[in-house]
């Protein structure tokens, strides 16, 4: 049996949650010198209609070892004997070292013991990380093996697009997800950031001025990167505005030949922590993205791998 876990900041709705019993490390959040445990002691809403009161930005912590060591047991006690842990990116968290602090601890206090862990530093945030957990719950759920999961999210991790708009800089300049120096360059010409994960970092990677000039740059570079037999279901993520994400998803349908779902998730606490209020975010699988510096006998071996996984989820979806 294969147990999926993952930190708060996957941003995944309870409905996912609940159908593929996915369970969470929280992050904790302190607001005003009271701290909170992410999606247990305050959920999203609440904290978006206080967030502008506030007298100072909210501040992150990862989750502990500990969190990740009880989750590790918990499975093993309800009889899994596979787990997959599924981090956000190590370039803007240290929840992916504390979950390898404990799969390490369990090894420890259990050397001889027959489990299988596997922990992932998905390089991505937010629904990012939140769209690799979902596709392998939904691999799980077609009959891949534990391995199979594995291999295809280590190899196509590299390959979620993220995309990010936010309504005010500020958020992002005070938790030092970016740089003042960005965030100037903004501000002066009034033009909104889209931000993208580089090397497993936020980075900006376009400036546009306006919201429809955001959904249009939002569409016209899915239309472009997409990968069409990978990507059955995007993510649309949003912190206060979901009237501004459910213009992205139509416009998606209306603008692109893509079929498959469209889900609309909000952002959770620990995220909106750092993106503030009227934060847009899309995910994807892009094509022809490329690991860096890798030799030109590994990017063949890569390409091959890809295209016998490819085959292996075409034929899971045909049964």
């Amino acid at each position: 049996m294969i147990k999926i876990m993952a930190d708060s900041t996957c941003d995944l709705s309870n409905w996912v949650l609940d159908k593929y019993d996915i369970s969470l490390a929280p992050l904790t959040i302190n607001i005003d010198g009271k701290v909170y445990k992410d999606r247990i002691d305050i959920i999203a809403d609440e904290f978006y209609n206080i967030i502008e009161g506030l007298d100072k930005n909210p501040t992150t912590a990862m989750p502990s070892p500990t969190e990740y060591l009880d989750l590790i047991k918990k499975a093993i006690g309800d009889g899994y004997t596979e787990i997959l842990c599924i981090c956000m990116s190590s370039g803007t968290s240290g929840a992916y070292q504390s979950a390898v602090l404990a799969r390490d601890y369990y090894f420890e206090e259990s050397p001889d013991s027959s489990i299988k862990i596997h922990v992932v530093d998905s390089k991505s945030m937010s629904h990012g990380s939140g769209w690799l957990i979902l596709k392998s719950a939904m691999m799980r759920e077609k009959g891949a093996t534990f391995e199979e999961i594995i291999e295809f999210v280590e190899i196509y991790k590299a390959n979620v697009k993220h995309y990010l708009s936010v309504d005010d800089l500020s958020h992002l300049i005070k938790s030092g997800r970016l740089t003042n120096a960005s965030a100037f360059i903004g501000k002066i010409l009034k033009l909104k950031p889209i931000m993208s994960m580089k090397k497993g970092k936020g980075a900006i990677v376009a400036k546009e001025r306006g919201r429809k000039r955001v959904l249009k740059h939002y569409v016209d570079e899915f239309k472009r990167r997409n990968d069409w037999e990978l990507t059955d279901f995007i993510i649309i993520g949003y912190t206060s505005d979901m009237k501004f994400a459910e213009n992205l998803k139509n416009k998606i349908i209306n603008e692109s030949e893509f079929n498959g779902d469209i889900h609309i998730m909000q952002m959770g606490v620990a995220v909106g922590t750092h993106v503030g209020l009227g934060a847009v975010s899309m995910f994807f699988i892009e094509k022809g993205h490329r690991l860096d510096n890798l030799l030109v006998n590994e990017v063949h071996s890569l390409i091959e791998r890809k295209n016998e996984i490819l085959e292996k989820l075409k034929a899971m979806n045909e049964n």
